[in-house]
């Protein structure tokens, strides 16, 4: 406990704390529908093609939280059109996309006197340069990701489980899609400044991998994301403070690790109760 008391002590670490958690909402709450859906790859691609925006934004000198969302959108827009306007897979599209919309990124931040420095923040984060004002956005921008998946939940869960039965329904799936896609973008926007762009597809899909592991209703795996997400958070910012790491990026990799200990616990569940089974059938006889 001393260990937890010490590392938030300082003032920043308890804005990067709340920062780091009010992130976590946010994603996990998105994210359990990346993960249910199988779009992993575009939350990937949609947190890359953040950057150009996010690089012009902070040239031109106005709020990067801005220039992320349109960024995010124009990305959103792009995989649509080329994809249903070609004949290219939208895999192929997400694909091309993600790298060009970063490669621009890193070229415009090239543009700046200090490129090394605003590139490493950019890409990876500040967890412990996050601001009030940073907290207070994440906070309205959150607010509006959970009522929005809220609004759309019937949508997304019948999207989700039965594409064809949504239409039946009326449903409308193509618009709860693109509700998602912004939501989605809202959700990486909220996170970025806390944990960089390349780091928030670790949580956007870490915590509601590894809740699907462990449970099976929708809010259910919500719930338990959010728990699994704030142990990233903060365990990730602990092991910053006391061992002098990356806070960004200790906390990406300690939701991947909690992923590994959770399938390495179920396959050995799995393991123990086939091998108890064998047995039994063997006593029987």
């Amino acid at each position: 406990m001393d260990v937890l008391l010490e590392a938030f002590e300082p003032a920043f670490m308890q804005r990067a704390l709340v920062g780091g958690l009010i992130g976590v909402i946010a994603t996990s709450v998105v994210g359990t529908w990346v993960v249910l859906r199988g779009l992993s790859f575009l939350g990937d691609a949609f947190a890359h093609g953040i950057v150009p925006g996010i690089a012009l934004a902070t040239l031109a000198g106005f709020s990067p939280v801005l220039g992320a969302f349109l960024a995010a959108i124009l990305m959103g827009g792009l995989v649509t059109v080329v994809s249903s306007r070609t004949s290219v897979r939208e895999d192929t599209a997400i694909g091309l996309l993600f790298v060009g919309m970063l490669s621009l990124g890193v070229v415009i931040v090239s543009r700046s006197q200090s490129f090394t420095t605003d590139l490493t923040a950019l890409l990876f984060g500040d967890v412990l340069g996050v601001t009030r004002d940073d907290i207070v956005t994440q906070l309205w921008i959150t607010a509006l990701v959970v009522l929005g998946t809220t609004m759309l939940y019937r949508p997304l869960l019948a999207m989700t489980f039965n594409r064809t039965k949504a239409h039946t329904l009326g449903m409308r799936p193509n618009l709860a899609h693109a509700g998602l896609m912004a939501l989605l973008a809202m959700s990486i926007v909220a996170s970025f400044q806390a944990i960089g762009t390349l780091l928030v597809f670790a949580l956007l899909v870490g915590p509601p991998a590894t809740a699907s592991l462990l449970v099976r209703r929708v809010p259910m795996l919500v719930a338990t994301s959010i728990l699994l997400g704030a142990i990233s958070v903060v365990g990730g910012l602990t092991i910053s403070f006391h061992y002098a790491t990356a806070g960004g990026a200790t906390i990406a990799c300690l939701s991947v690790v909690l992923f590994i200990i959770a399938l390495a616990g179920r396959e050995l569940h799995g393991f123990v109760t086939r091998k108890r089974s064998s047995t039994e059938i063997r006593t029987d006889r």
